[in-house]
């Protein structure tokens, strides 16, 4: 019988196998239920008790060598099959796409970037505000529609009225009230009415108002501005014109319009058919305003301009609904993938 184990053992070591059918057919013949193996122990029984030790260590070790065989080729194989995969397998199951910023972010940027040529800085302050701030400052009377819940979002406080900011307007009196002349600031952030939603209006929107303050301003100042700033943004043959308004805060006040980049002034519903589109108000800053803010209306004049960055955008990238901006959809954000 030893000399039947040897040579079992010897072909054990010397197996090598090509793929898992093999492999499979040698574990069967070695190791199955009806194997060499098997065989081996049934007689193992008739085996004299002084060679038991040595017949019993041959089977063990064919035992071992055989099971050893058919772990190394699994083994190579795993391995073999991992290295084929040419993926790395610590990264994230999904394609991750590299993001942008969102269209709003572009065109503020690039309003405060045209501005920041000519001398303007950045101002900030809170969208919670109070009355003072948001209304009675900028010369709004008590009874003035604005103050209506029709228009504003008001908040419940026992120190007096607190609302959600319905312009930027409040960030310039408090830039007034904290800095003398001459000032010259931009003032960029998000504004809430009580509006209902459309194509062209929304319930909270983003605005960016500009302050200037010095000696001898005067309209013919803001005008040229107003359309270095259109030409800048718009492109060298956009036209501007200016139509009288009212504001409380500025006297005399005009509404800006710009030539619709949408249809190229054709007609759309987006400039209602005019080839026009209104973008800002802007005016002379009204004496009132400077002295509640303690400047001295004798001495200095000043214009400020307010703009919907959403209607700039809108005639940027010719989008033709507002709404677009605050859904999320993806499908419209990665139009702007390009735009950094």
């Amino acid at each position: 019988m030893k000399d039947r184990l040897l040579e079992v053992l010897k072909n054990v070591e010397n197996f090598t196998a090509q793929n898992a059918e093999q492999v499979e057919e040698f574990r069967i013949k070695i190791l199955g239920s009806k194997g060499i193996l098997k065989d081996l122990l049934v007689d193992f029984k008739n085996v004299p008790n002084e060679e038991k030790k040595e017949i019993g260590q041959l089977i063990n070790q064919i035992k071992d060598k055989a099971q050893s065989k058919i772990d190394a080729f699994k083994n190579t194989q795993d391995s073999q099959s991992k290295e084929s995969i040419d993926i790395d397998l610590t990264k994230t199951p999904y394609p991750i796409e590299i993001g942008s910023l969102h269209p709003i972010t572009l065109v503020k940027n690039q309003i405060v970037e045209i501005f920041s040529r000519i001398g303007f800085t950045v101002s900030d302050g809170p969208e919670i505000e109070d009355d003072w701030h948001n209304f009675s400052a900028l010369n709004f009377p008590p009874e003035h529609p604005a103050r209506d819940m029709q228009d504003t979002f008001f908040v419940e406080s026992n120190n007096g009225e607190i609302a959600l900011r319905t312009h930027t307007s409040s960030v310039q009196v408090r830039v007034m009230e904290s800095q003398k002349p001459p000032i010259r600031t931009l003032s960029p952030g998000r504004v809430y009415r009580n509006e209902a939603i459309s194509a062209r209006a929304h319930c909270f929107f983003h605005q960016i108002e500009g302050l200037y303050i010095a000696e001898n301003v005067s309209f013919a100042d803001l005008k040229q501005t107003l359309l270095y700033f259109a030409k800048e943004m718009f492109g060298e043959n956009t036209e501007i014109r200016l139509r009288p308004s009212y504001f409380p805060f500025t006297e005399p006040s005009a509404e800006v319009d710009v030539s619709c980049s949408v249809c190229n002034s054709k007609g759309c519903n987006i400039c209602k058919y005019s080839g026009y589109l209104e973008i800002l108000g802007c005016g002379m800053v009204d004496p009132k305003v400077l002295e509640n803010c303690g400047i001295d209306s004798k001495k200095y004049t000043g214009f400020a301009f307010g703009m919907g960055v959403e209607r700039i955008a809108m005639l940027k990238y010719k989008i033709n609904d507002l709404r677009l901006f605050s859904e999320g959809d993806i499908r419209f954000l990665k139009q702007f993938k390009g735009s950094l």
